[in-house]
């Protein structure tokens, strides 16, 4: 079955590397507390719970169930940084490190077809919808087990493409993951997210 992902479009390839300009997308997030494993059960657990059901319909008092999209992402958050920031972490000193995070924001992409006007509303005051505008992303593509030294490692590759190619980050990194928990490794697609300035 064919599972929705965001729109974007390709800019420059160079190898697991990409630069992609996103279309506007309307996303479902939570903030929980933990190391990454922790905070994305809990994340995705929440945010399930609201596509699942646990939501009130615009037009009528029923729920509704909202069709799953791929990526999950995850994104550690800084103590300074407001709530309202938009599955990443601002680039300040330590916040790159994803061994650090105790707080995180996990979000969905919700499918093309809602908007803020007709998507159900979540009854769990723990789940936000927000608007997010087209943005620039410097995506490093890559299989296999995401343990947080290995997310590390690969946003620490990004970052050293990013300061290569002169690109400016604009946010801290994101890990989107793709598949459900039993997928093979080798068949595992995972990528590290960087919010960077039109190139």
């Amino acid at each position: 079955m064919a599972i929705e992902e965001p729109k974007y479009e390709v800019v420059k390839t160079d190898g697991f590397f990409e630069i992609r300009k996103y279309a506007p997308l309307l996303i479902a997030e939570t903030f929980v507390e933990g190391d990454m494993d922790e905070a994305s059960t809990k994340g995705f657990r929440l945010i399930a719970d609201y596509i699942f059901g646990n939501n009130q319909a615009t037009d009528t008092n029923s729920n509704s169930k909202i069709a799953m999209t791929a990526p999950v992402t995850a994104e550690p958050v800084s103590q300074k940084i407001a709530m309202t920031a938009p599955v990443t972490a601002e680039p300040q000193s330590s916040e790159l490190h994803m061994q650090n995070a105790s707080k995180w924001r996990i979000h969905f992409v919700m499918p093309s077809q809602y908007t803020l006007a007709n998507i159900p509303k979540p009854k769990n005051d723990a789940i936000t919808l927000r608007e997010v505008p087209s943005k620039f992303f410097l995506v490093h593509s890559y299989s296999g087990f995401n343990t947080l030294a290995r997310v590390q490692v690969k946003t620490d590759e990004a970052l050293a493409w990013a300061t290569r190619k002169s690109l400016k980050v604009l946010s801290p990194p994101q890990l989107s993951r793709y598949d459900p928990p039993w997928t093979l490794p080798m068949f595992r697609r995972n990528e590290i997210m960087l919010e960077v300035a039109a190139p």
